[in-house]
């Protein structure tokens, strides 16, 4: 594949997103977490806040080598091909909030969980979405309709975060549609109230991150590897987080309701990473340590599964009303070296349990493709 061949740093880049996001979805005490392995409270970026928008770039740069493929079968063939993914990711995504499918009751029974109760968005949901929304715009609107569109959608955005709303976390236009929309039962609560990070109205914005990577990666396959290109790359990357910290001055970066001004910051950073990984590694050919993340770039969606499921498993087991999660933190590394230190040791070995998982299904040149 041209993919692979020529530009061994998109897995790499791919691969470098999930270990991130493996280490920050699973500390061992969320508590006693160092500070740049957590989200902002609110407003503000932290390096764990690039890590979504991140992949939803890695997406879109993985597209501009795949949608050629199948555009030259025609619009049904697309169409087929975008609506199959679509569906298949979204609902991986809504079986992974579901699962185990069972629950304690408040007797100490397994009962079943009420489908009424599941939580409809989520990660997966976002990238589905993102994919197949950005697929048909570049498919049937081209690059110069792509651009188009992310200007009027981050526009709009901030219109309507200002018109139907405020910035608060109770008050802001994503949380009043998702709700009317939705309800409060199938919405995220991990913010303390019924509110979910990836909503509806917020995957507007979020379609941007996947046309930014297409164009990206359409730009990386017209022009070759050379260092002029590597040089516009970087300073297109400075550009837009030139861009996204000044629109932070009216409009604050904030992840949780995927800002504009967030959007471009976000974009900016990876433009300008991806440029220094397709430098070093494609046109240095400096590869050493690579294939430590190669692993898990060419398996990205599986092993981000893997780590979800296993995250839930290791949660619902109990020992002594303690789950399994808490027990292996309290027994093993809390006291083998310290709260937080112990907390990122757990984050680390749980990644290198889902990178044993990768490495084996390499070596068999098993991967797995929706």
């Amino acid at each position: 594949m041209e993919l692979k061949n020529r530009y061994l740093s998109l897995d790499v880049f791919r691969g470098m997103d999930v270990v991130l996001m493996i280490i920050v979805n699973n500390p061992g005490d969320h508590s006693t977490t160092f500070s740049p392995l957590l989200h902002a409270k609110w407003n503000g970026c932290t390096l764990t806040d690039l890590v979504f928008p991140t992949f939803l770039f890695v997406v879109g740069t993985s597209l501009s080598f795949s949608l050629a493929a199948y555009q030259s079968a025609g619009n049904q063939a697309v169409m087929r091909k975008v609506l199959k993914r679509t569906a298949i990711i979204f609902l991986l995504g809504y079986l992974m909030y579901w699962f185990p499918f069972v629950k304690m009751g408040a007797t100490g029974e397994w009962v079943f969980k009420p489908i009424g109760e599941t939580r409809i968005l989520g990660v997966l949901q976002r990238i589905a979405l993102g994919y197949g929304l950005a697929t048909l715009i570049i498919h049937y609107w081209k690059l110069k309709g792509a651009i188009i569109f992310s200007s009027v959608a981050l526009l709009g955005y901030w219109l309507i975060l200002t018109a139907f709303g405020d910035l608060t976390l109770t008050g802001n236009a994503v949380l009043t549609f998702d709700r009317w929309l939705m309800g409060e039962s199938h919405l995220y609560r991990g913010e303390g109230i019924a509110f979910d990070p990836e909503g509806i109205l917020s995957t507007l914005p979020a379609i941007v991150n996947v046309l930014a990577g297409y164009c990206a990666g359409w730009y990386l396959r017209k022009n070759g590897l050379n260092n002029g290109m590597i040089v516009k790359l970087l300073m297109s990357g400075v550009t837009l987080v030139l861009l996204g910290l000044t629109w932070d001055m009216v409009l604050p970066m904030n992840k949780k309701i995927w800002t504009s001004s967030f959007v471009l910051y976000a974009t900016g950073m990876d433009v300008m990473f991806l440029a220094i990984l397709v430098y070093v590694i494609d046109v240095r050919n400096l590869r050493i340590g690579t294939y430590f993340f190669e692993v898990l770039g060419r398996n990205t969606l599986f092993v981000y599964l893997l780590s979800e499921l296993l995250a839930i498993t290791l949660d619902t087991i109990k020992r002594n009303e303690e789950s399994l999660h808490d027990w292996i933190f309290t027994i093993i590394f809390k006291p083998l070296v310290g709260d937080y230190a112990g907390s990122l040791f757990f984050a680390l070995s749980f990644m290198l349990v889902c990178w044993c998982v990768g490495y084996w299904m390499d070596r068999k040149k098993i991967y797995v493709k929706i």
